[in-house]
């Protein structure tokens, strides 16, 4: 396994069954975290529930679920709920589309959840207000849509903080499921948030991307990524999103 935190990102719409397949491969192949997305109509901590049945030390995460729609109190009910190991879990939230007010309501969110869990609380920041939140509230931050430089720039945002900082890098090895994520780029950056962004940023969703055009193998950019960030989330795109894509990933990440 790469001697950097690498992890896996998956979307919470891949369900219970297989990310608890999926999970203790993970863990035996020295994966550091399994982050599961909150996608439309999934709960993602039931999903990381039934992958944190199935381990012992690999951390489960969530990435990033939106608090505008889901608040503190539902959150820890369902941490009470699902029986969580919160040793090592990752509470990851965000603003999801909120715009006015959406600094104070994280600010209160993760108040809320400090005092309710002993879990870990990671914040998806995108401008540099919320990054500034996340280094003083929260243990980690969670990066999106990135070059390796941009990366590297961020991550000296917090020097001298203990906020892991943590970087989403859409990531295929197949070749067949390439266009699925130039897709996924370029829905990102239809986003207005994202679109001024990158805007500000100089480059596109599709210059962040693993393997950069033109290339095949993910190692040489991997590890500019690693250098840059204290975490690596490959947000793994597979042409059909089956469980045996997944597993076929797995030893290419390495």
């Amino acid at each position: 396994m790469h001697s950097k935190r690498v992890s896996l990102g998956i979307a919470g719409g891949l369900g219970p069954e297989k990310a608890a397949a999926l999970a203790p491969r993970l863990e035996e192949a020295g994966f550091h975290s399994l982050w599961i997305n909150e996608t439309p109509g999934v709960n993602a901590l039931e999903v990381a529930a039934a992958a944190a049945r199935e381990t012992e030390a690999l951390r489960i995460a969530t990435g990033v679920i939106p608090v505008d729609r889901r608040p503190a109190s539902e959150l820890l009910d369902d941490l009470a709920r699902l029986d969580l190991p919160e040793d090592r879990l990752t509470l990851g939230i965000g603003a999801g589309q909120r715009r006015r007010g959406a600094l104070a309501m994280m600010e209160r969110t993760l108040e809320d959840l400090r005092e309710g869990t002993a879990a870990s609380l990671a914040v998806g920041a995108l401008g540099p207000k919320m990054r500034a939140l996340a280094a003083a509230q929260s243990d980690a931050v969670v990066l999106n849509w990135l070059t390796p430089d941009a990366a590297a720039q961020q991550r000296r945002e917090y020097e001298g903080s203990e906020t892991d900082v943590v970087l989403y890098v859409r990531t295929n090895v197949d070749g067949s499921a390439r266009e699925r994520l130039e897709e996924e780029a370029d829905r990102y950056a239809g986003f207005p948030s994202y679109r001024a962004n990158f805007e500000r940023l100089g480059f596109s969703a599709r210059d962040t991307v693993l393997p950069a055009a033109g290339e095949v193998e993910i190692a040489p950019r991997l590890d500019e990524y690693a250098a840059a960030v204290d975490e690596v989330v490959l947000r793994a795109i597979t042409p059909g999103d089956h469980l045996d894509e997944f597993l076929r990933f797995l030893p290419l990440a390495g």
